[in-house]
């Protein structure tokens, strides 16, 4: 049995050790001691995490509660630690605040202080260590002698790396290869790169693309099976209490179970026309009321892609024949507007389309391309009549005058590698509630203040329009965002799904299609 002491001298081992390639080591060493049933444990705790991503169980507690005197006895081990965990979480209804308690403090009062300070962590998912879930990820590959392109899709294809952790390790690479997606565990979404119009799409593709409508909605992931519908956001939170109108109506309209399916949902008003994004978000954090709220706040459902149906996995299977068991899973119902298109003045009417209808623009898509949970390529582009990236904030500046009290001046940054690039910064875009919001939002991420500037941790996602894209002495990064302003806070995004830099790069670039460009 794995002691829970190990794993806390390796959180500590790992957090102190500043290379890449120590940590990895360090990790793997651990793993490979582990028997099948403790690296099922571990996994989840060394990412941050109470359970598995494939357990749907949350602890709902605000932490451990303070021990009294050490208790001694046993020393605690993992299968200790996933048993209360599990106690925990099943308790319900009367007396269950008491069995939750009571489980914690037992943990509490055996645990030595090292052992609380990583329980803490991993029910507050804060390990601090600078393990990511790719470094993880590796020191798994490493463990199990195996490559870590095997593993990576493996991760990618079933969406939870504990089920991987325990193919490498348990099965080999046959497995691995083998690996396919589950009903009801979320996979990443396939991302889009952006493209300036229809004929750099069409000339990406090979001369043929499918593009539909991009609309103005919140993405989601729709998983069925019989009676039991689960719905997943972009960033892979469970919505699917906040949904009951579209879960109505997959069980109603929707076959080929089991399915899962990618779409988007669009909020509307009552003459059927999309409302703003803010709207829908309110649908989407609703816990109460939510019955009422969609009859107040009605969607309309857009699906685009096919995971799959019949419990088959359509991942390996090019766009064309994912729409084809789309459109048999919906009966041609709830799809995505779309056509084939040959031509750039086909998208440019197509795009004409989309905006008077109030939508964002089109989504251009390879009829030859696999689906690729998690991945970003010229596979899929996203064409919009607006300049914007997806930047993330991770600084802002007390405000004055009329916004004294507020952190409103903000230091946006797109991904650049594991890190973080900055291209400039905006005051601008947000209403007086918003800016105070993001105020209480950001104090919670703190993690520096010099009396003006205060560094944040970067989990906040905005859509920030532009004018132009400038070379920049200032930055690092080389690039800045000229008249940067916020267009809309994006709570569906995860920082990991941000623009890079190197897609800006590639925006500034493009600019010159039509401009001239000034002399060294």
């Amino acid at each position: 049995m794995a002691l829970l002491s190990d794993l806390a001298a390796l959180r500590a081992r790992v957090a102190a050790t500043g290379g890449r390639l120590e940590k990895r080591r360090l990790v793997a060493e651990y793993l490979r001691g582990l028997g099948p049933d403790d690296v099922a444990r571990a996994v989840p705790y060394l990412s941050g995490r109470v359970f598995s991503a494939s357990d749907p169980r949350v602890l709902n507690v605000r932490g451990l509660p303070a021990a009294a005197a050490a208790q001694g006895g046993a020393p605690l081990t993992l299968a200790d630690v996933a048993d209360a965990f599990a106690a925990v979480a099943e308790a319900s209804g009367p007396g269950s605040r008491r069995v939750r308690e009571s489980r914690l403090g037992e943990l509490a009062a055996r645990a030595a202080p090292e052992e609380r300070d990583l329980l803490q962590r991993i029910i507050f998912g804060e390990m601090r260590m600078g393990l990511s879930e790719g470094l993880l990820l590796e020191a798994i590959a490493e463990a199990a002698g195996t490559r870590v392109a095997a593993v990576r899709r493996a991760a990618l294809v079933t969406g939870d790396l504990t089920a991987v952790a325990a193919l490498a390790l348990g099965s080999g690479a046959e497995a691995l290869a083998a690996a396919a997606p589950r009903v009801f565990v979320p996979l990443l979404p396939m991302l889009a790169e952006i493209a300036a119009d229809p004929a750099e799409a069409l000339q990406a593709h090979g001369g043929t693309s499918a593009m539909e409508y991009k609309y103005d909605g919140a993405r989601i992931q729709l998983h069925g099976d019989g009676d039991r519908v689960a719905i997943w956001s972009r960033r892979l939170t469970d919505v699917t209490r906040s949904l009951p109108d579209i879960v109505a109506l997959a069980r109603r309209d929707l076959t080929g179970a089991p399915f899962i399916l990618d779409g988007e949902v669009v909020a509307l008003d009552a003459a059927g026309r999309p409302l703003p994004f803010q709207e829908l978000m309110r649908r989407f954090r609703r816990v109460r009321g939510v019955e009422e709220a969609a009859g107040a706040l009605p969607l309309s459902l857009h699906l685009f892609d096919c995971l799959m149906a019949d419990g088959r996995s359509y991942l390996d299977e090019p766009y064309a024949r994912r729409w084809e068991a789309l459109e048999r899973v919906t009966g041609g119902r709830w799809l995505a507007e779309r056509a084939v298109v040959t031509r750039a003045e086909e998208g440019a009417a197509l795009m004409a389309h989309s905006l008077a209808a109030g939508h964002e623009g089109l989504m251009a898509k390879d009829l030859r391309s696999p689906y690729e949970p998690g991945g970003r390529g010229k596979r899929w582009l996203k064409l919009k009549a607006a300049l914007t990236v997806d930047c993330v904030i991770v600084a802002a500046d007390r405000g004055s005058g009329r916004r004294v009290g507020w952190l409103s001046n903000y230091h946006l940054a797109v991904r650049d590698g594991d890190g973080w690039a900055e291209v400039g910064k905006t005051f601008k875009g947000l209403t007086d509630q918003e800016f105070a919001g993001m105020t209480e939002r950001l104090r919670a991420l703190a993690t520096g203040d010099d009396g003006y500037t205060v560094r944040v941790r970067p989990e906040v996602v905005v859509e920030v329009d532009y004018n132009e894209i400038q070379k920049s002495p200032t930055y690092p990064s080389g690039l800045a965002l000229r008249f940067a302003r916020i267009a809309r806070i994006r709570p569906d995004k995860a920082p990991g799904q941000a623009t890079t830099l190197e897609e800006l790069r590639g925006l500034y670039e493009r600019q010159f299609a039509a401009k001239g460009r000034a002399e060294p």
